[in-house]
């Protein structure tokens, strides 16, 4: 899909706000309502926009510890580790990624032992070869 600079701004502004109104988006695009409605329409249709979403500050979440597990997968194994990870209750993103890991992986728990149970039980998926670990201390911007 070809996106022009008025899409770019609107998917811009949308991960700003997602609760932006199509009056206020077109006000801040300069074009019409019409237009915003019509190109919101075409993307999601066209699967550029894939869902809205909120964002809730680290804080106020009931898995108050996050953190970062860097892991690199024996061989081939790639698909069977993210398998399980994406069906794990505790982790929140999982990226590919390139260099020395293979996945980073976000996760959260509540508290401090909820949280070491979550790291021994990734340690054993089946083709994990090695993690390292970072807890999220604090967040500076969203």
């Amino acid at each position: 899909m070809n996106l022009d600079d008025v899409d770019r701004q609107l998917l811009s502004l949308l991960r700003d706000d997602a609760r932006m109104s199509v009056v206020a988006l077109a006000r801040q695009l300069r074009v019409s309502r019409a237009t915003v409605q019509n190109r919101l329409t075409r993307l999601e249709q066209d699967g550029v926009i894939v869902g809205y979403t909120v964002r809730v500050k680290p804080a106020a979440e009931a898995h108050r510890i996050r953190a970062l597990m860097s892991i690199a997968v024996e061989g081939n194994r790639a698909t069977d580790v993210l398998k399980v990870l994406r069906g794990h209750p505790n982790v929140a993103t999982i990226h590919s990624t390139n260099g020395r890991w293979d996945l980073i992986a976000e996760l959260r728990a509540d508290t401090l032992e909820n949280f070491d149970r979550v790291l021994g039980a990734i340690r054993l998926i089946d083709g994990i070869a090695t993690t390292e670990t970072s807890i999220l201390l604090s967040t500076h911007k969203m």
